[in-house]
């Protein structure tokens, strides 16, 4: 069996039940591959365990090197490319490159947010996505536990421990 193949789904209709069938498997010792919901559920994160995102520092930094980027270029433009005088000053109007400096510290901190999502999400254009259930966009949340991972429990043992955390439905769902 080869791992990220064979999946264990439990459906659950409520998001209140999923939270409490998701610590009862956690302490079973089971671990969870992923819980798929058709929107967000508030400390679903904390429950299974999730470290908190990076994200906002990979914002910061790409908006730093925006700022940089821009005074940069400004400050090239007047002073070598194509000098100016503006208001008696020869090169360094800073007041007049913050409009400049603030647009770009944003689109760079916009761009490398999603480019960083994209790449941290294994999100690619050719790639294909693990659908579990249609009706994860619906209504339905749904859980799923990689059968290679908690190959020690067994395929039987954990349709048990799903049905005790009461999942409306248990299938199997096989990935090729």
């Amino acid at each position: 069996m080869e791992r990220d193949k064979n999946f264990i789904l439990g459906v659950y209709e409520d998001e209140d039940v999923l939270m409490d069938a998701v610590v009862k498997i956690r302490k079973a010792g089971v671990k969870i591959h992923e819980v798929y919901s058709p929107f967000p559920v508030h400390g679903l994160d904390e429950v299974l365990g999730y470290k908190r995102s990076r994200l906002p520092i990979a914002a910061f930094l790409f908006g730093l090197l925006g700022t940089i980027l821009a005074l940069t270029m400004q400050f090239y433009m007047m002073k070598f490319d194509w000098p100016m005088i503006i208001g008696g000053k020869d090169f360094a109007a800073v007041p007049s490159f913050i409009p400049v400096t603030f647009e770009m510290t944003v689109l760079l901190a916009a761009f490398g947010m999603v480019g960083v999502f994209l790449i941290s999400s294994n999100l690619k254009p050719w790639g294909q996505p693990k659908i579990f259930d249609l009706r994860i966009t619906d209504d339905k949340h749904v859980l799923a536990i990689d059968l290679a991972v908690n190959a020690n429990f067994g395929e039987e043992k954990l349709r048990e421990v799903l049905k005790s955390a009461d999942a409306s439905e248990v299938n199997k769902k096989s990935f090729e």
